[in-house]
């Protein structure tokens, strides 16, 4: 029988989670383009983009464990609307430093962004977890896969709309309306993650201390070889691949194409996502997921290469594009696996320790990118980035086994079963 592509959407609940998902993504999304160019208008220093992903991922790798265990200890959706709170007030506060940037010296401006990013990042560290232990409460397990389908269909979605229109807004309206938008889209979050019911709290011994609980979290992930494996690939690919952070470099200095260039670029990868994500949601991963990964993350590395050896913007476009295909089904296993092999009453903490080493790798990866580009250049960065990402590849094909032969079909029949 057809699996039902849209079983997922069908769910009320579920259907203003992904709501409010869209929306705290597109903010984040647009935060991140408009920042990094606002920030590279200030010092045209790539540098300083590299130290805009740093100010982010050190109090998300900070809180992240703690985090997670708080989401596997009190209410899931209250702790979302929390970070929703938060990112909403950090909005405004860019808006804030937006307005009086005529008036105040460029030190000023930086150190209050900072502070801003900072913050958000503390946000996004509480958010992930919560976000990842909360959707399998919306939804039954047979449902899960295609509810995993849709929920990264929606982030790409954001992502390709948030980037692009981030670009086009500072582009064509200013800083200023961009800063704006990015609240509104905040305060459209908080509105739909109320539209939840609370869900119950699993099951959990509250006397128990949150380090016993933190190490029993660490153990579950770092003893399922599938699990870190896959985690360690995407860690690897994420912190060398990581070619996004220097694409205001690229838009403003190599291809010449300004901010609304920057944004299509942006847009770019996400568009090849969602179109795989959408593909996934009617033709779930089956036999030969491990094999399919690793092809896809070493396809992923060459469409690196590629753009930054690129000097022709379409080019770079469908480069781009196509190494957000091969991200996409990488991301959508990993994220399967720990959803279908994690215990309900883990998800906070095994989330959180993902979190730590993939979502933040992406700010760790900024910052590897702008410091290589600031000693090597932007294009050797890129290069370099891209040859790293398939020699870690090769190394995941010999070492973990387990991985390269995974087959999706029996794993979902056994823990189904």
């Amino acid at each position: 029988m057809k699996p039902d592509a849209y079983a997922a959407l069908r769910v009320p609940a579920y259907r203003f989670f992904l709501s409010m998902r869209l929306m705290v993504t597109l903010a984040i999304q647009i935060m991140s383009v408009s920042v990094g160019y606002f920030v590279y208008d200030l010092t045209g220093d790539p540098l300083m983009l590299g130290f805009i992903g740093l100010a982010e991922a050190v109090p998300a790798i900070a809180i992240s464990l703690w985090a997670g265990h708080l989401a596997d200890k009190y209410n899931r959706r209250n702790i979302l609307a929390g970070c929703i709170v938060t990112l909403l007030l950090c909005s405004l506060a860019l808006l804030t430093l937006a307005l009086h940037r005529h008036t105040l010296s460029n030190a000023s401006l930086l150190s209050g962004i900072f502070s801003v990013i900072f913050c958000t990042g503390i946000s996004r560290g509480f958010f992930s977890p919560s976000n990842f232990a909360f959707l399998p409460q919306l939804v039954d397990r047979k449902t899960l896969p295609n509810a995993i389908a849709w929920n990264s269909s929606t982030w790409e979605v954001a992502s390709i709309t948030g980037l692009g229109l981030g670009g086009l807004l500072y582009g064509f309206a200013g800083v200023t309306a961009t800063f704006t938008t990015m609240s509104v889209l905040c305060l459209f979050g908080l509105t739909f993650i109320f539209q939840i019911a609370p869900r119950p709290v699993p099951p959990t011994d509250h006397r128990e201390p949150a380090l016993a609980r933190i190490r029993q979290g660490l153990r579950f992930v770092f003893s399922n070889q599938l699990i870190i494996s896959a985690i360690a690939l995407d860690l690897f690919a994420v912190l060398f691949g990581g070619a996004v952070a220097l694409l205001p470099v690229f838009a403003k200095d190599i291809l010449k194409v300004g901010p609304e260039g920057l944004g299509i670029l942006r847009a770019a990868m996400s568009l090849g996502a969602i179109s795989t994500a959408f593909l996934l949601a009617h033709r779930p991963m089956g036999k030969g997921a491990g094999k399919m990964m690793l092809a896809c993350v070493a396809g992923f590395g060459g469409c690196i290469i590629g753009f930054g050896l690129s000097k022709i913007f379409w080019l770079s476009f469908c480069f781009l594009f196509f190494a957000g295909v091969f991200d996409e089904v990488s991301v959508y296993i990993r994220s399967s696996l720990m959803q279908y092999l994690t215990p309900e009453h883990m998800k906070g903490r095994v989330s959180s320790v993902n979190s730590m080493f993939i979502t933040s790798s992406n700010e760790i990866g900024a910052f590897e990118s702008g410091l290589t580009a600031k000693f090597m250049g932007a294009i050797p960065s890129v290069v370099f980035g891209g040859a790293m990402t398939i020699l870690i590849v090769l190394f995941t094909l010999w070492k973990a086994p387990k991985l390269r032969d995974l087959d999706f079909d029996e794993l979902v029949k056994e823990q189904s079963g």
